[in-house]
């Protein structure tokens, strides 16, 4: 289940710039750790006694999974894949496989860690492949979620936030490459 991030900003933080864009504070990283605690607790209780492998899907979620991983308290184990379906700011809704994954999934549980769900078509394209391996089950863990530009019918059972269809930056988001590294969440600015 999924909650709603308000739109605030907070007094030690200031619009940033990224190639052309403006981006400004959207959500503070003392409410990202909070949802990713919270998001890790659910899983702790769905996946006692389990041992699922995740698969973090690069490049942003490396951010949210090294959070995630760190609140988990049962037995996992962690990969990392690669896909991609934005060219900037947007979305291509080609899904390219860059980096494919080479661990044995046959009657493993599997939780997918991705930063943001916003068209769907990247987990869409996954989720299939990752079932065709053997998984016993497939799960989504996102930090974001862009219900309302969600293109594709998928269940995303474990999401931390809930965010307008807003372009953002930071945390493991990016904007062509760049504005990964900052512990915040910006949003562009509209001019």
């Amino acid at each position: 289940m999924c909650s709603f991030a308000l739109k605030f900003a907070f007094s030690n933080t200031s619009m940033i710039t990224i190639k052309d864009k403006q981006f400004e504070p959207f959500i503070h990283h003392e409410q990202i750790a909070d949802r990713v605690a919270a998001l890790a607790e659910r899983l702790n209780a769905d996946y006692q006694g389990k041992n699922p492998i995740l698969i973090a899907i690069l490049n942003g979620a490396f951010m949210f999974a090294a959070d995630l991983v760190r609140h988990l308290n049962f037995n996992h184990e962690i990969q990392f894949a690669k896909f991609s379906s934005y060219d900037g700011m947007d979305t291509t809704g080609k899904v390219t496989e860059l980096i494919g994954l080479s661990i044995d999934l046959k009657d493993r549980d599997v939780i997918v860690v991705e930063d943001i769900i916003d068209t769907g078509t990247t987990m869409y394209s996954l989720l299939p492949k990752l079932r065709e391996k053997g998984a016993k089950s497939v799960e989504i863990a996102a930090l974001l979620m862009k219900p309302g530009k969600l293109q594709v019918p998928i269940d995303v059972k474990y999401c931390a936030m809930q965010i307008p269809n807003e372009f953002i930056v930071g945390y493991g988001l990016d904007f062509d490459g760049m504005g990964r590294n900052y512990q915040d969440i910006y949003v562009v600015k509209e001019n």
